[in-house]
């Protein structure tokens, strides 16, 4: 094998220009296959976190997976019912101060419970329809990240303030209101009560900051009518790969439909992995252009060799000796390509992940989320060497095959 080796570097050498443009044609491919793999496995793991951060790992909610069977279908069997009028319930997590209970005996993270409603916000003759949460303050900054949203105020303020209200920024100043305002929230059911504002926040999603506010529990369930109920438990898990499980013991345990994080966001994992695929679809078919140039090259040497090969022969090689030559020869330029494909890999994602930039003015100066991975440059390298080995393959079976005497007589 040293042997072979030995005589593929020096046909590889004697063509040192060709060798040299083939080298680079596998290393670009290589380096910036590696780059593009950082970059887009960096920014699908940065909108991961965000998003896991945002939303609750898995989170309970006031219904049932399946409709709830009524009494007439229990007692009458019959195709259909007509003009059938459902037991009226009311919505809700019942005795939520149980059902938390049952949970911490067995979920290993933290649990927050949320009663959420519409409700209109009224202030300086100005009406704007939200979404209202009633939350526990000290409960809801351990599931979720708003703490870190605020722009005014603080969220812990509700803890003090029985009727605090921590509000959207965008939603404040359509009212033209601020911290320490006392502001009008009605519910659907036309019940009034006032609300002191003691925060605002900012998110960055116009959704949230223009229709959503927070304030303590036991008031939003005074507004809202619904004593001694919620309608959501958050937790946030301490292993977040256990949600999936947590929230099917959690439905089988309380009967409510639990959701964990996946479940939540299926289309958005598919998405994901259908980019992974282009992705990688897109990597092999720059190596595949790659792989060309090497195939052109050890053609040329296989052309230009054949006398070297008719003597080989007549030495004793046999066919798959002269095979593995011209193989290791496509193979030499592949790993020499990766080589310094790799080297410009590391050097493109390390420059990308020093560019800093600035969206809007309300948002901080960020960089683009780069992930250094061994798995980018293992796979970006096999790829390299595997369309290598092809690209030798082909001409180096053609010399294989040669007649050495027809290559002395001048047949070929």
């Amino acid at each position: 094998m040293i042997l072979l080796l030995r005589i593929a570097a020096t046909h590889v050498r004697g063509r040192m220009r060709q060798t040299v443009v083939s080298t680079l044609g596998v290393a670009l491919g290589v380096g910036f296959s590696v780059a593009m793999a950082s970059l887009m496995d960096g920014s699908q793991r940065d909108f991961m976190a965000t998003l896991i951060d945002a939303i609750p790992h898995v989170e309970i909610k006031d219904e049932q997976r399946n409709p709830t069977e009524q009494p007439a279908t229990r007692h009458y069997d019959a195709v259909a019912f007509l003009g059938l009028r459902p037991l009226e319930d009311l919505r809700g997590i019942r005795n939520p101060t149980e059902a938390l209970a049952a949970l911490r005996d067995w979920v290993d993270g933290d649990l927050a419970q949320r009663l959420g409603g519409q409700a209109v916000l009224r202030y300086s003759g100005q009406d704007i329809g939200l979404t209202l949460m009633g939350v526990v303050p000290t409960r809801e900054l351990v599931v979720s990240t708003i703490r870190n949203d605020m722009r005014e105020g603080s969220f812990e303020a509700l803890d003090t303030t029985a009727n605090g209200l921590v509000l959207g920024d965008s939603a404040a100043r359509r009212l033209g209101a601020d911290p320490g305002d006392t502001v009008t929230l009605t519910s659907a059911n036309g019940v009034a009560k006032r609300f002191k504002i003691v925060g605002l926040f900012h998110t960055g999603m116009t959704a949230s900051d223009e229709g959503l506010a927070y304030a303590p529990l036991k008031a939003v369930q005074i507004l809202l009518e619904k004593p001694d109920i919620v309608n959501s438990i958050a937790i946030r898990l301490a292993t977040i790969s256990d949600a999936k499980d947590v929230a099917a013991r959690a439905e089988r345990q309380l009967g409510y439909k639990a959701v964990s994080w996946e479940e939540a966001n299926e289309g958005l994992m598919e998405a994901f992995f259908v980019r992974n695929v282009i992705m990688y679809t897109v990597v092999g078919a720059i190596l595949l252009v790659a792989g060309f140039g090497i195939f052109n090259i050890v053609s040329t040497i296989v052309h230009e060799k054949a006398k070297d090969i008719a003597i080989l022969k007549s030495l004793g090689f046999r066919e798959s000796d002269i095979q593995q030559i011209f193989v290791l020869e496509g193979l030499v330029i592949g790993i020499l390509g990766a080589i310094a494909g790799s080297a410009l890999g590391f050097a493109l994602s390390s420059y990308m992940a020093t560019i800093r930039f600035e969206l809007t003015q309300d948002m901080e100066i960020t960089h683009l989320p780069i992930h250094f991975s061994v798995l980018h440059y293992a796979i970006a390298c096999l790829l390299a060497l595997f369309s290598s080995a092809v690209a030798g393959f082909i001409p180096a079976r053609k010399a294989a095959r040669l007649n050495p005497v027809d290559i002395i007589r001048g047949a070929t």
